[in-house]
Order: C-alpha cells, then structure tokens, then sequence
C-alpha cells in the first residue's frame, strides 16, 4: 500500500521564503515614506480647519506648516518648504504639497515614490 506525501519540497520552502522576504523589506523601506505622508496630510488638514488660514500668506502658511510637521514627525529634508505651495482659484485657496522621495533600496537601485496633497483653506470656518 502506498501513501502519496504531500507539502512543500525544501526548495519550494526557499523559494517561497525568498519571494515573501523580498516583499517583506520592500515594505520596511516604504513605511516610513508613507507614515511621513500621513503626518503632512494630518498637518494640512489641521491648517485648512483653522480660521483665517485663507487669509494668510505663502510664507506664513510655510511657517505654519514647518511647525506643524515637526509636531508629525515630518522632516524638512524630506518636505522642503518649496513643495509647498498656494493657489488662488475664484475666490478659493488652494494649499498643496508636492514632493518626492528617492528611498535607497539595495545596491544602485533606489524606490521613487511622488506624493501630491490639495486642501482646500477655509471651507470650514466660513472664510
């Protein structure tokens, strides 16, 4: 009588370790780009809720903004203040972050990753 085995050959094992462990430190690069991400878009949300925020300037949303990313964990090296930037659009304020992260992934290869987030100042407050 025989009995046919089943499960996984020691080289389908590696394989699959390899292929799930590749994965795994894709995302352990990738995390902390997108927490960073969340602070800004935390931060800019908290801006667009404040009052009078439509009726301030470019550089002292820049300023409001560079104080409120340090409280998110947020650094400057990442997102200069030159990503950010303000547009006026019938009777609107825009608000938007533009940036990219070059992250270092293994040898010469590098992860590119774009972030872009608009609010829209005032809609709260009745500005």
């Amino acid at each position: 009588m025989q009995h046919k085995v089943k499960g996984i050959t020691l080289i389908g094992f590696v394989i699959v370790l390899v292929v799930a462990g590749f994965f795994a430190y894709t995302a352990m690069r990738l995390i902390p780009a997108y927490t960073e991400y969340f602070g800004v878009v935390k931060a800019m949300d908290q801006e667009s809720k404040e009052p009078g925020a439509a009726q301030k300037s470019l550089d002292q949303l820049r300023g409001s903004l560079g104080f409120k990313f340090s409280t998110q964990y947020v650094d400057d090296a990442n997102v200069p203040p030159s990503a950010i930037m303000m547009s006026r659009d019938a009777g609107r304020v825009i608000l938007r972050v533009a940036y990219e992260r070059r992250i270092s992934f293994m040898y010469n290869v590098d992860l590119l990753v774009s972030f872009d987030h608009s609010v829209t100042l005032g809609n709260n407050s009745g500005d």
